[in-house]
């Protein structure tokens, strides 16, 4: 009487071994679409928002595309000529830093093209994203605004004030300059006013030919690329379909 019936026993290992599990199961799926598709296409990705990535993936349902975890997508690639899955694959591999994914396609890199420069999406800013353009306030009432934001738009920044209970700017206000790194405050009082700074773009960089093996740079000049192989974003956020 009294004893408590014992608790169940907790296995530790579980949650390692199922991210283990998955990315084995990413791995394979990476290789079946090297399998699969004629072409992979290594793309970047500027200004990332998960909603937009969606509308593509959306547009590209005849096709695969992989975002994010990028180290799991090098060991299914492989990163030397010696443990590469296909002819020149770890060329691609190479590539995998920062904002950037791959597009498994059986569409021509003339299709391919042809769809993504046409493909952009405007966005608000973030904090750390730079001014596309000056923005200043006028003077006088914001009635688009209820009476109970004025305490968070003066909290802002912003010189407002209740008059007659209408939120009101007392004074001509610059909320940002052409060039300008925004502030997290700054980003707020756009993102409030309706201004959208942000483009997301997705920009072909690299293709690789499954048939051929052949791996060619698209876009960009030497420099920028030299740049970008130097940095160490080897992001391991991100979905992949």
């Amino acid at each position: 009487r009294g004893r408590s019936a014992p608790l169940p026993a907790v296995s530790l290992t579980r949650t390692p071994r199922k991210g283990l599990e998955a990315k084995q199961a990413l791995i394979a799926e990476l290789r079946r679409c090297v399998d699969t598709y004629k072409y992979i296409f290594v793309f970047s990705v500027a200004n990332m928002r998960n909603n937009k990535l969606k509308d593509v993936r959306n547009a590209w349902k005849h096709s695969r595309i992989f975002f994010g975890k990028n180290k799991v997508m090098m060991v299914a690639l492989g990163r030397e000529p010696s443990s590469e899955y296909k002819e020149n694959l770890h060329k691609v591999s190479k590539h995998l830093r920062g904002e950037v994914g791959l597009l498994f396609t059986n569409r021509t890199r003339d299709e391919v093209d042809e769809w993504f420069s046409k493909f952009k999406e405007v966005d608000f800013a973030r904090a750390g994203n730079k001014a596309t353009y000056t923005v200043n306030l006028d003077t006088g009432p914001l009635e688009q605004f209820p009476h109970s934001m004025e305490p968070q738009l003066r909290q802002l920044g912003l010189p407002t004030a209740l008059k007659k209970g209408v939120v009101t700017l007392l004074s001509d206000y610059e909320v940002c300059k052409e060039g300008d790194v925004l502030t997290p405050e700054q980003a707020r009082v756009l993102k409030l006013f309706g201004y959208e700074m942000a483009e997301f773009k997705v920009t072909i960089k690299f293709l690789w030919n499954s048939e051929t093996g052949d791996f060619q740079k698209l876009v960009g000049d030497t420099a920028a690329a030299e740049e970008e192989e130097e940095e160490d974003g080897d992001d391991d956020d991100g979905n992949e379909d």
